[in-house]
C-alpha cells in the first residue's frame, strides 16, 4: 500500500513519519512512533482508551485517520505532564484515588484537560459529559468526577 509523507506536532516536537491512506493514528502513534502510552482498546470508538488531543479537542485515536493529523498538534498523555513534574490532573488523579488499572486513565485525564482548558469552573454535569466517552471498568466515576473538580479547584486557586 502507498505510503504518503507527513510531519504532526507530537507532545511540542515535530516528528516526521509516513502513513498509508487507511492508517489509524492511533496504529501510527504506537507502532511508527513509539508512543504507546495511547492505548489500544476497542479499536471501535466505544471505550475512549485511545483519547488523544488533536488541536485542542479530543479524539478517539482509533478512529482517526493519521493523515488527518498531519501538520497539527497532537497530545498525549506524556505531553501534559511526567513522574517528576505532573499536571495537576494528573496529581489529583493519584491524590482521589482515581486510578485502579490505568488502562483508562490516559484518555480520561486528556478529556478532562481539554474540558478545563475551556471551562475552568465546570459543574459535575458538564465534566460527567466530557467524560461519557471514556469507559472505566475499575473504579467506577465518582472518584474520577472527584478528581476533576478537584484539579479544577486547585488550577482556579493559583
Amino acid at each position: 500500500m502507498k505510503k504518503y509523507p507527513m510531519r504532526i506536532n507530537l507532545n511540542g516536537e515535530w516528528v516526521e513519519m509516513e502513513a498509508d491512506a487507511g492508517e489509524t493514528l492511533l496504529l501510527a502513534l504506537r507502532d511508527t512512533l513509539d508512543a504507546v502510552e495511547v492505548k489500544n482498546g476497542c479499536g471501535k470508538g466505544d471505550c475512549g482508551a485511545c483519547t488523544v488531543i488533536l488541536n485542542g479537542n479530543p479524539v478517539n485515536a482509533c478512529l482517526t485517520l493519521a493523515l488527518q493529523a498531519d501538520g497539527k498538534e497532537v497530545t498525549t498523555i506524556k505531553g501534559i505532564g511526567s513522574a517528576q513534574d505532573p499536571h495537576p490532573l494528573q496529581k489529583s488523579f493519584v491524590e482521589k484515588g482515581a486510578i485502579q488499572c490505568g488502562f483508562c486513565t490516559p484518555g480520561h485525564v486528556l478529556s478532562a484537560k481539554v474540558l478545563l482548558d475551556k471551562n475552568p469552573t465546570p459543574t459535575r454535569d458538564e465534566i460527567t459529559e466530557a467524560i461519557s466517552g471514556n469507559l472505566c471498568r475499575c473504579t467506577g466515576y465518582t472518584k474520577i468526577v472527584e478528581a476533576i473538580e478537584n484539579s479544577a479547584q486547585s488550577l482556579n486557586a493559583e
